[in-house]
């Protein structure tokens, strides 16, 4: 290892700390936001395929193999 690469280590760590502290920070914002939620984050998708006609069709194919698997 040259002089110049250890000389660049030390820089290198306290760069790859400071990423690492601020996706740390993110990382805790964004849980705070999800573990403050009111409803469940079930709630909020509840509905979403309704009258959508894929939707419809592996429910039935999903009803259709538990018929068949008994």
């Amino acid at each position: 290892m040259t002089t110049q690469q250890l000389d660049n280590r030390p820089q290198n760590l306290e760069v790859r700390v400071t990423t690492l502290e601020e996706e740390l920070s993110n990382l805790k914002q964004l849980l705070t936001s999800l573990l403050q939620r009111k409803e469940p984050w079930w709630v909020e998708i509840a509905g979403s395929f309704k009258d959508d006609p894929t939707f419809e069709e592996a429910t039935q194919l999903g009803q259709d193999w538990r018929r068949s698997a008994d």
